[in-house]
């Protein structure tokens, strides 16, 4: 199946172990494609490398039939191993690859992600050739315990200057989502409001429905 280019993509799913309890991370990824999810990253920080390609196959295999790309959190060798369209890396996993071997390391996979909290690391992933970033923690958010939050401020000046296609990430939920759209952002990575809500799929499709 052709996956959909991250130009198309405007709301980001997460199949987050942190936030799965005892669900199966295929059903959950399959359920967020149900409800309209544009793309999907596996992330799983506390659990290890095999656990990660294990979980990451799973994904990969509920989203084959499907245009939504599934991306690694982290871990380049997994997304490679899974079979994943591509990796999003935090500012120190990029500053840790040496620039001599980014192109080595990342030629396999189609999309690279990278998380920015400034207007000038995103500037600097736009020149080093992100395929998207991440811009946030908007507010303040489990998924990044002890990460200030950089508000809306930083959304409205990367829309400005920034041409690399951004999601907007960090505590958005329903309640905020209007603010963010105003403050310039058109795509949006919605953690725990989607996979803490009763329903996953309907969860999704109402951000869905916003964003359209």
């Amino acid at each position: 199946m052709h996956k959909r280019p991250i130009t198309e993509c405007r709301l980001y799913g997460f199949v987050d172990t942190a936030y799965l309890a005892k669900r199966d991370p295929a059903e959950v990824a399959r359920q967020l494609i149900a409800g309209g999810v544009d793309i999907i990253q596996v992330r799983a920080k506390k659990e290890n490398h095999s656990k990660l390609v294990a979980i990451g196959s799973a994904v990969v295999q509920a989203a084959r039939e499907s245009p939504v790309p599934v991306i690694i959190n982290d871990d380049i060798e997994a997304a490679i191993k899974t079979g994943a369209d591509g990796v999003h890396l935090g500012q120190e996993d990029w500053a840790k690859l040496p620039r001599a071997e980014r192109c080595q390391r990342l030629m396999k996979l189609d999309v690279v992600g990278l998380s920015t909290h400034s207007l000038q690391q995103a500037i600097e992933a736009e020149r080093d050739g992100a395929s998207y970033i991440g811009v946030g923690p908007l507010h303040a958010t489990g998924t990044k315990p002890g990460r200030a939050p950089v508000g809306l401020t930083l959304v409205h000046q990367v829309a400005a200057r920034v041409h690399v296609p951004f999601f907007a990430i960090g505590g958005v939920t329903l309640e905020n989502l209007n603010n963010v759209l105003i403050a310039g952002a058109k795509r949006i990575a919605v953690v725990s409001a989607i996979l803490k809500a009763p329903d996953v799929t309907k969860a999704a499709a109402a951000f869905k429905e916003r964003l359209a």
